[in-house]
């Protein structure tokens, strides 16, 4: 019993999962014979035919259309109102301008559409030729009940069609499985995967020589892409959350920065007036963490009472910055704890047009000591969320 234990514990799953999905291939192609085994094949292909083909057609007509989508969006001039906005107004104006401004979002939405329109098209001009084959027992399971069980010849015959339809999916299972072990390869799971031994014979004779170099090349790129790019949709979400901006936070912004000359002189004479006014509200975290019950709380809110957590200092900060002409985002992420951990962090960035650049800073941490406006190891302490 032990030891049968044991044997099940060191089994790797994912060469069962593959060598289960083959075998269930063969079984079924067997009891379904030769003649209904091909037509579950050619409805197989069809598919494959029909899902490539839309792949295909929608990258290039989502491409295509991308810089027309976003010019036509440009010319309507959407700009987001400086008032109290609604829940479906907070999310109309984060979607629309998002979809504006960012061309990933932009063409993975674009794809979307254009896949689900793409793919019935060419089902509706596949269907004549190989529909009515593929569904005389495919998708008739009455008639499929009452029909004979195959005769030896054809079972056999059904097995090897079923062969080459596992083989199919097997594949299909290890390209995915290839594509995550690319795409995220320092999770736990990943070197799991590639002590397959079926997973390792099947990605290097069919997906490394067919697709491994350019996954590896482009995969990476394509990552940074959609991790700066949620950054931004995370930062458009605050803006349009903090559109409107009370007079009177406004004249404080005037005020704070009025012996600034520069951006940075401002940015930095906001970054110390916030940092030292508003104190960190610990009573707020201690609701959250014992009861769950999360206190959400304005810009106004914060410069009204004095007192919040990280956002509500880098939503503050945002507006005020705003206020005065700056260019600048709430960031959120990971902060130093100084435990020799990493907790729930946010902060700001704001940018410098005397050295056109984005530089970050920490009002939050201003408190605690030391210098959080744009220090050289800022990024060993602050992590972005991705």
């Amino acid at each position: 019993m032990a030891s049968s234990i044991n044997q099940l514990s060191s089994m790797n799953w994912i060469t069962v999962l593959i060598a289960g999905t083959l075998i269930f291939s063969i079984v079924q192609g067997m009891i379904r014979g030769a003649s209904s085994s091909a037509r579950y094949l050619a409805l197989m292909a069809t598919e494959g035919a029909a899902i490539v083909s839309g792949i295909v057609l929608s990258w290039w007509l989502s491409s295509l259309a991308s810089p027309y989508v976003q010019e036509w969006l440009v010319k309507l001039n959407i700009v987001i109102p400086s008032k109290d906005l609604g829940l479906f107004e907070q999310f109309y104006y984060t979607l629309i301008t998002a979809v504006r401004d960012f061309p990933l979002l932009r063409s993975g939405i674009l794809f979307i559409i254009g896949y689900a329109i793409i793919k019935q098209i060419i089902y509706r001009l596949i269907d004549p030729f190989v529909g009515g084959w593929t569904r005389d027992k495919v998708q008739d399971p009455s008639r499929h009940a009452r029909a004979k069980r195959p005769g030896f010849i054809s079972s056999v015959l059904g097995g090897v069609i079923g062969t080459l339809s596992g083989l199919g999916r097997s594949l299909l299972i290890i390209a995915v499985l290839f594509i995550y072990t690319t795409f995220l390869p320092q999770t736990q799971i990943t070197p799991y995967i590639q002590a397959s031994t079926l997973y390792q014979k099947g990605a290097a004779t069919v997906i490394n020589p067919v697709a491994g170099e350019f996954l590896a090349n482009q995969l990476p790129v394509f990552t940074r892409q959609v991790e700066a790019e949620l950054n931004d949709i995370l930062q458009r979400k605050y803006e349009v959350l903090d559109a409107q901006i009370p007079s009177g936070i406004a004249e404080a912004a005037k005020e704070v920065t009025l012996k600034g000359k520069t951006d940075e002189e401002k940015a930095k004479l906001l970054y110390q007036w916030i940092g030292t006014r508003v104190t960190y509200d610990w009573d707020k975290v201690n609701l959250y963490e014992q009861k769950k019950i999360w206190k959400e709380q304005t810009p106004e809110d914060t410069y009204a009472t004095k007192k919040g957590v990280c956002i509500d200092y880098s939503r503050l900060y945002a507006v005020m910055a705003r206020s005065i002409g700056l260019e600048v985002k709430v960031v959120t992420g990971l902060g130093y704890d100084g435990r020799g951990g990493y907790g729930p962090h946010a902060w700001n960035e704001v940018y410098l047009n005397e050295r056109s650049q984005w530089i970050p800073l920490d009002s939050t941490w201003v408190a605690s000591g030391g210098n959080w406006f744009n220090p050289p190891n800022f990024n060993q302490t602050h992590i972005r969320e991705v």
